[in-house]
């Protein structure tokens, strides 16, 4: 399955967080999940180039994805 090549950050949340009211809190409970893994936030800082972008690259999103136990079918699912 492939990924593309970037997502943004909002959509991302929005995708794995669907019960949330709206962007924002879900974009919280993403930020909040990145947060609290010491070992998520090194890996996801070694690859950004630009920390304030709003988007993920395909390598960061693996990661993410990776961390959170979602296949990569599972993901193009939600």
């Amino acid at each position: 399955m492939i990924l593309p090549r970037t997502i943004l950050k909002q959509d991302l949340a929005k995708k794995l967080y669907p019960q949330s009211s709206n962007t924002t809190s879900a974009m919280q409970f993403l930020r909040k999940e990145i947060k609290q893994s010491p070992e998520l936030t090194s890996k996801l800082d070694l690859l950004a180039r630009n920390r304030r972008a709003h988007y993920y690259t395909h390598k960061q999103l693996e990661i993410i994805l990776e961390h959170l136990d979602i296949s990569k079918e599972e993901f193009v699912g939600l």
